[in-house]
């Protein structure tokens, strides 16, 4: 045991030692969402903690200083629910798939286009005193933003906050079968029927011409107006799609053991988990209370930006009645002042540790919103789940975790005393989805290496590489005719019906003459035996 403990200290002080020099990177991360900025400080951490310099674009600032830290904050931030209100949320205006995707592209134009607006951005287009080494962008919606990377010469690392994408793959020269690989925002397994394989292969042709013909357009608009002062240096901006096909390598928030398998590119890295660390001492108060849940207890979170608060009063009533006949004790995270008629089994906070909270041994239940970060916390620490989805991959997150066997889903609209109760029964007594959360748990932590030290690799691979072409297949450069082979089977099809045609007239012209020949004989005999 004290053999494996030093070679884990060993391996650990290598990997935070590094193995080359430090990198000059400059991180961009200018989407407004506070949880994601929360998973990627987690990436930039790990290299201010190797001994990087980064400068990163944010909209959040650092709770304390570091030597190698340059912050360029986006002050004020994107207001991002001026357009897209937070009661849409509750009124379930993005349970359609399509309001989903156009939610998506519209606010990935709007947040680049007020970015690039900003005056700390522009000064950093125009400066001509700063160098990188490297950039690292995260990958949700600013892509003019990747011309950072021609301006400063460096290679490109990007981070996709979510799972593998369509478009991603697409970038890479690879196009994911549309029979067993679901498109990000459906809520289905790899396992799908017939009709859900034909929505699915429409879902995902939709995305993909309405991204060709409108989206990236836009975003190639918004860089050449706010990089062109560059062409007087660089020469002819590059598009959008050229920078896309230049980057290195993408970290994607993916886990072999929540993602169903399928095939991957070489520059494609899973680093799910990486924000989780190892549990901090919980505040006093949450900690007795915990520690004193006799029959377990049940953490209720909907994460930064959905609140429990702004329900409908007849969904919050209905959490009320339940909790109140329930034996386990309840952490709500709960936003206003507005409740009553609590039972003393449970505990009102407006802000909670989640990830140390789910760590604690009494916690049996997490009640969320399948938000990837939330589920992937849950699944780290074998908590099964009752999930409310609301919009984006949620639904997709929720009803994996529910194929799975670790979780239920219950639908906003579905939320009544009655199934609310029912579902919470379920998931406290069969004991199924503990055993299976505990399965899926091993299996989570199981790793080759740390998702913090896999990305640390891949990310100083890149930079004292100067970038990673080997990785690139050449199937990028192929349309999708050529991809296909389209071109060949037509190809052939020509050919065939050439050769085809050919031989019919060849047999006819042959089989003509014979007949021909067969009736002249015939007539000849004929005319013999009437004489």
């Amino acid at each position: 045991m004290q053999k494996i403990t030093l070679k884990a200290l060993l391996v650990t002080l290598f990997c935070l030692l590094g193995t080359g020099d430090a990198l000059k990177i400059l991180f961009m991360a200018p989407f407004p969402v506070p949880s994601h900025w929360f998973w990627l400080k987690s990436v930039v951490d790990g290299l201010l903690d190797r001994g990087h310099e980064v400068t990163a674009i944010t909209n959040f600032r650092a709770k304390e200083p570091h030597s190698n830290y340059t912050e360029i904050i986006l002050d004020p931030p994107f207001d991002l629910l001026k357009y897209s209100p937070e009661h849409y949320i509750y009124e379930l205006k993005y349970r359609n798939d399509f309001s989903n995707l156009f939610l998506v592209w519209n606010v990935g134009l709007l947040s680049t286009k007020y970015a690039l607006e900003h005056p700390k951005v522009a000064r950093l287009i125009r400066s001509d005193t700063e160098e990188f080494d490297l950039v690292i962008s995260e990958q949700f919606g600013q892509e003019a933003f990747l011309m950072f990377a021609r301006k400063y010469n460096a290679p490109i690392v990007t981070i996709s906050t979510y799972d593998f994408t369509d478009f991603l793959d697409l970038n890479a020269g690879f196009r994911a079968p549309a029979s067993f690989i679901p498109h990000i925002l459906l809520p289905y397994t790899d396992e799908m029927t017939l009709s859900q394989r034909a929505y699915n292969l429409f879902i995902s042709l939709c995305d993909r011409i309405v991204r060709r013909i409108f989206y990236i357009p836009a975003q190639n608009a918004l860089l050449e107006k706010h990089f062109k002062p560059l062409e007087r240096s660089l020469g002819p901006l590059p598009t959008v799609q050229e920078l896309e096909q230049s980057i290195s390598v993408i970290l994607f928030n993916s886990h072999a053991a929540t993602s169903p398998a399928r095939p991957e590119m070489p520059g494609h890295v899973k680093i799910g988990g990486i924000h989780i660390r190892d549990p901090k001492p919980l505040p006093a108060e949450l900690q007795k209370f915990l520690d004193g849940a006799d029959h377990g207890a049940v953490l209720f979170s909907l994460g930064s930006h959905i609140q429990s608060s702004h329900f409908a009063k007849e969904k919050i009533q209905a959490f009320i009645k339940v909790f109140a006949k329930m034996k386990q004790r309840i952490i709500w995270k709960y936003e206003g002042d507005d409740l009553k008629g609590l039972t003393p089994n449970v505990l009102i906070q407006k802000w909670i540790p989640q990830v140390d909270v789910l760590a604690h041994h009494n916690i049996v239940l997490f009640i969320n919103h399948g938000g990837i970060f939330g589920t992937q916390e849950s699944v780290h620490y074998g908590v099964p789940m009752l999930t409310i989805p609301f919009y984006a991959d949620q639904f997709r997150n929720a009803y994996r975790a529910q194929a799975r066997g670790h979780a239920l889903v219950i639908e906003y609209d579905a939320i009544t005393e009655e199934n609310l109760s029912q579902k919470l029964h379920s998931l406290l007594t069969e004991n199924h989805f503990q055993q299976t959360a505990d399965k899926v748990s091993q299996l989570f932590k199981d790793n080759l290496e740390s998702p913090l030290n896999t990305a640390m690799y891949w990310i100083e691979y890149v930079g004292r590489n100067r970038g990673a072409d080997h990785l690139k297949s050449a199937a990028r450069n192929l349309n999708w005719f050529q991809y296909f082979m389209l071109d060949i089977i037509g190809l052939l099809i020509v050919v065939y019906f050439v050769i085809a045609t050919a031989m019919y007239f060849l047999v006819e012209r042959i089989c003509g003459k014979k007949k021909k020949t067969n009736e002249k004989d015939k007539k000849v005999s004929k005319q013999k035996k009437s004489n």
